[in-house]
């Protein structure tokens, strides 16, 4: 069930442990450490799910996971990690494909978890789309 992951984070311990983790339960991992970069190997690499800090340098989180969507056509999934202390409007999540927003700090297990579960939910959603567009 693994696909790819692309963490991007300007913290270079969160994108190494989040690396660790995600790669011992079977995801191929790609990592970035600003928007601009994650923008750039999103579009080289094709991603399952997106995992991004909020505030980042050059391009915030939200940003690049609404141009990646917009370039790609494709409903990637993804997760913001923040260590903002207010809850990011529904307004602003628009387009991004942002699913969940995990505070930091945060517990890695939760991550790998939920992003099994994303991930899960969106192949099902697929497989019904597929089955169902010979119809």
């Amino acid at each position: 069930m693994p696909g790819k992951v692309l963490i991007v984070d300007d913290e270079p311990y969160i994108v190494h442990v989040l690396s660790m983790k995600l790669g011992n339960a079977g995801y191929d991992v790609v990592t970035a450490g600003d928007g601009e970069e994650g923008l750039e190997v999103a579009r080289a690499e094709q991603p399952d799910l997106i995992i991004t800090d909020y505030q980042m340098a050059c391009l915030d989180g939200l940003a690049m996971c609404r141009a990646y969507r917009q370039d790609s056509g494709q409903p990637v999934p993804a997760m913001v990690i923040t260590a903002r202390e207010f809850d990011i409007e529904a307004d602003t999540l628009d387009g991004t494909g942002v699913e969940v927003i995990l505070p930091k700090p945060f517990s890695p297990r939760h991550v790998v978890d939920t992003i099994d579960h994303i991930l899960q939910e969106h192949r099902k959603v697929a497989d019904v789309d597929v089955s169902g567009a010979g119809g």
